[in-house]
């Protein structure tokens, strides 16, 4: 019964992703939102009690379902993104001011306060910390009302009015692995106890060894697979000749696969790999078939998972929220990220008239719209597998509600707002 009812959500899914999104065009709401909704529905009729929901006893199923719901999406990501970024050239650096200064600042302030918040509430240090590394990140999943639209083969000059968007997609796509070490922090507080035993080996390894292993192996494989697609010897090889598009899963499996094996973090290593491939032949068509394959399977999978998510909330899965959890996530979604958000935006900002600067207005939205999502449901899945005592219900709530909330809100406000900041657009 248990399979059967799976083939019916993927079904579903299936179908929602091919007709939700021309069907929502025109209103002010997203797919995700009615996802999530449906799914609600689906979980007060008369299912069966066995169903695998439980986060507890599914915690790997979970980890490693939104675990390649997230490389997908940010595959797409990487490969949507036309603002070249060359390590090598300073100015190229400076039009990405706008990513630097929330991934920088925004990200940690947010971090800091949410585990502040959870500290308050009475959790212990460890699962404080967890709480506000789940719940910082963007989400590359649920965001894409706010994001770039894909790839562009034509004029590859950067328009003023992609700046909002283009802030939102390049942080969503950073700032999922950037937050790994953090989650570690909350792991090695449960399992390694005080600070001091080991703090020099989270600095040198987690913090920095880790990134840096991510991001060259991506760097590597995404060089290598644009070679082989553009410029091989062997025609049979330049797959961009013939349009064969799925290279996209190819190239995030083997760049999260060689990032994962080589002790760094797969997530930037997809991302950077995308970003190397997007690079080579960057007016080719070639990326915008390779970024519809990637953006057709993160959809299918996003609202598979928000189906079941919506199913799990009428099923059990808030059973253990409360005041404070609810306080925590509407805190965040309100006060805490946009604020966190213009600190590290508003001061000293470039200008909005140079690539990579934001007026005020976009500073806002940029503050604002931190959509939360699949990511953290990862994160919590990865920490609670790494030291079980992370994985309490009450976090599995919060989490989840706070998701829910983003989806809503977000979700509801991103059409008005970006069509009163981009008009040109509508």
């Amino acid at each position: 019964m248990t399979a059967d009812l799976v083939y019916l959500v993927a079904g579903v899914s299936l179908l929602l992703a091919v007709v939700l999104p021309d069907l929502l065009s025109r209103w002010a709401i997203s797919a995700p939102v009615v996802l999530v909704g449906v799914g609600m529905l689906i979980g007060l009729t008369s299912l069966p009690d066995d169903l695998p929901l439980d986060p507890q006893d599914n915690r790997a199923a979970i980890e490693h379902v939104t675990e390649l719901v997230v490389i997908v999406a940010l595959m797409g990501v990487g490969l949507a993104i036309d603002r070249p970024l060359s390590l090598r050239n300073r100015s190229s650096w400076r039009r990405w001011a706008s990513t630097w200064r929330l991934l920088a600042i925004g990200m940690p302030i947010t971090i800091a306060t949410v585990a502040l918040l959870g500290w308050a509430a009475g959790l212990a240090p460890a699962a404080a910390v967890l709480l506000g590394a789940c719940l910082a990140p963007t989400d590359p999943v649920l965001a894409s009302d706010v994001q770039v639209a894909g790839p562009q083969t034509g004029d590859l000059e950067v328009d003023e009015e992609d700046e909002l968007r283009f802030t939102l997609t390049s942080e969503a796509g950073l700032n999922d692995g950037l937050a790994f070490p953090f989650v570690y922090v909350a792991i090695l507080l449960a399992t390694e106890g005080a600070v001091s035993h080991w703090a020099l080996s989270w600095v040198g390894y987690y913090l920095v060894g880790k990134i840096v292993i991510g991001v060259v192996a991506g760097i590597v494989v995404g060089r290598a697979l644009a070679y082989l697609a553009f410029r091989s010897s062997n025609r049979s090889l330049r797959v961009a000749e013939r349009g064969e598009s799925l290279l996209a899963l190819a190239a995030l499996i083997a760049s999260y696969g060689v990032g994962q094996v080589l002790g760094g973090y797969g997530f930037l290593a997809v991302f950077a790999c995308a970003m190397t491939f997007r690079s080579a032949e960057r007016s080719h068509d070639y990326h915008a078939a390779m970024h519809e394959v990637a953006e057709r399977l993160e959809r299918l999978l996003t609202l598979f998972v928000l189906l079941i998510l919506g199913i799990a909330l009428t099923r059990g899965l808030l059973d253990a929220l409360d005041w404070r959890g609810v306080a925590i996530g509407l805190a965040l979604i309100l006060v805490v990220r946009p604020l966190a958000g213009i600190v590290a935006l508003a001061p000293w900002a470039r200008s909005p008239d140079d690539v990579g600067g934001l007026t005020r207005p976009q500073q806002w939205a940029t503050a604002f719209f931190g959509v939360r999502g699949v990511g953290s449901l990862y994160y919590l899945a990865y920490a609670a597998g790494e030291a079980p005592e992370l994985g309490q219900d009450w976090l599995w709530s919060t989490v989840s509600f706070t998701i829910v909330a983003s989806v809503l809100v977000h979700g509801v406000l991103s059409t008005p707002v970006m069509a009163r900041l981009e008009p040109s657009r509508t």
